[in-house]
């Protein structure tokens, strides 16, 4: 390969390049999604799971990897293959992730703690393979490119595909699942689920191929010694705790959308026109939201793209109506900020490693990296677990297959569910947002 063109103080990455790591998002995306989407209806709505039983469920897996994943991304960093450091977990970890995803489904189905209990070993097991992923993956941003524009090209690209990934795997999970009914839909699903997650595997590790990496720090130190670093630099905890925040707020919309559509507006179909109203802005507006990052800096340009989701998660209130149309505009204006809302926070975890990597002399990208996803994943978890809770609160009653009447309580704590609460965590998460101080920084030294 080539060495990358130059333009003027910054080096461009290759098309081929970006492209290639870009596929990664195929994998994450569905996986990052579906879970949440599906998995809190697919154990109470089937399996006679207890919602707040189904929440810790579902929360359980990705706790684990919140403990798992910086472990993940020492291993990564202290990789034998110093010129290809990260791309043999990310190959191997998702060939046994789309495994582990389509088995999950293909347990039993009764009695109900049988069923649990198969649903959770297996999630476990996708969770563990699930870190050796992504943190690695993540991990790539920092070391193909040492520039900070060009970083958020980078990741612009990802998040297109990401975002395409969530598109096709949120509209069509439910799809499937209402369209071959009963455990053979949930089945139907995980297949397709899990060639996507294959396809972004291979296709990652093949298109980043002989990418020359711009770090050549080693790894040093203990784990815990390592992993205390990186939790007192400033910068990385105000924006893993602003993420992390959104990650939770996005977690209650995504769990609570299919609970929206068969509860309160009586049509299971608009989960999926709902989805991708949420889900298709950031195709498109993703490029909008990188040129805002130029002209005003990421950590700003997170700021904007945080209260248009506030705004829009005010709007989901209007799904109390029964009506279609407020829910599928006010999905549409979540959509236009959980673009910059995926873009900006990507864009700035590699400043944070890099930065952190040319000031200590130590590779601690990995670690980093396994940081934020551990967090990242524990906010997405602890999202339909909340929401889990809201709905026993309100008087949710769980079935096992057959369609249950729910009571006005219970249909008001599902539209709070993914309306007023992840508004508030929203609004909140702007406080750490703002004592974030290394994009300023980065944007100088330009």
């Amino acid at each position: 390969m080539t060495d990358a063109p130059t333009i003027g103080s910054m080096t461009a990455l290759p098309r081929r390049t970006r492209a290639g790591y870009a596929l990664g998002g195929i994998a994450s995306g569905t996986y990052g999604t579906v879970p949440g989407l599906i998995l809190m209806p697919f154990l109470t709505d089937l399996l006679g799971v207890q919602a707040a039983i189904a929440g810790m469920i579902v929360f359980a897996p990705k706790a684990w990897d919140f403990f798992l994943n910086p472990l993940a991304g020492r291993i990564s960093d202290r990789s034998r293959h110093p010129r290809d450091r990260r791309r043999p977990f990310i190959l191997r970890a998702g060939i046994l992730l789309a495994i582990a995803f389509l088995v999950m489904f293909f347990g039993p189905t009764a009695p109900p703690v049988a069923a649990a209990l198969w649903v959770l070993l297996l999630f476990l097991t996708t969770a563990t393979v699930y870190a050796f992923f992504q943190v690695p993956y993540l991990a790539m941003s920092a070391e193909i490119t040492d520039d900070y524009d060009e970083r958020t090209r980078l990741i612009t690209w990802r998040v297109i595909v990401f975002t395409l990934a969530i598109l096709v795997s949120g509209a069509a999970a439910p799809l499937l699942v209402e369209t071959f009914g009963g455990a053979t839909g949930y089945r139907v699903m995980a297949g397709a689920m899990a060639v996507l997650i294959l396809i972004g595997a291979v296709g990652v590790w093949w298109g980043t191929r002989g990418v020359p990496l711009t770090r050549s720090e080693t790894a040093g130190g203990r784990l815990f010694e390592q992993l205390a670093v990186v939790l007192r630099n400033r910068d990385a905890r105000m924006l893993i705790l602003t993420f992390v925040m959104q990650a939770v707020a996005i977690g209650m919309v995504l769990g609570g959308v299919v609970y929206v559509a068969r509860h309160v507006t009586n049509d299971p179909g608009i989960a999926t026109l709902a989805f991708v109203c949420f889900v298709a802005p950031a195709v498109v507006l993703t490029p909008a939201w990188s040129a805002l990052a130029r002209r005003i800096g990421k950590r700003r340009g997170f700021a904007v793209a945080t209260v248009v989701e506030t705004i829009g998660f005010i709007g989901l209130l209007g799904a109390r109506s029964g009506e279609a149309v407020p829910l599928l505009v006010a999905a549409g204006i979540v959509g236009i900020g959980y673009a910059g809302g995926q873009l900006f926070p990507l864009a700035m975890l590699p400043d944070l490693a890099a930065d952190d990597a040319k000031r200590s002399g130590t590779n601690r990208i990995g670690m980093i990296s396994g940081v934020w996803s551990g967090f990242e994943l524990l906010g997405y978890a602890l999202g339909p677990a909340l929401l889990g809770l809201a709905l026993s609160v309100g008087g949710y009653v769980a079935s096992t297959g057959d369609g249950v009447a729910q009571s006005g309580t219970a249909q008001w704590a599902i539209v709070l569910g993914v309306s007023v609460i992840p508004a508030v965590l929203c609004a909140i998460s702007l406080i750490p947002l703002s004592r974030y101080r290394l994009d300023d920084a980065m944007r100088a030294a330009a």
